[in-house]
């Protein structure tokens, strides 16, 4: 279930209740710093399995 405009700014007022307009840009670039490590890693583990079958294949081949 897709969220609404009117939930994604209910969240972002309570965001900024909570946590205060100084401390928001930092958390933002925490979370976007995650995001990117997660997908780094996520792709090196995809890029892993594509090698592992890659090298079965022409161990299969000989």
């Amino acid at each position: 279930m897709p969220l609404g405009v009117g939930s994604m700014i209910l969240i972002a007022l309570v965001a900024l209740l909570i946590f205060g307009p100084k401390k928001l840009p930092e958390l933002g670039k925490a979370a976007g710093n995650t995001l990117r490590e997660f997908k780094n890693a996520t792709k090196g583990l995809a890029d892993d399995e594509e090698d592992a079958k890659k090298n079965e294949k022409l161990e299969n081949k000989q």
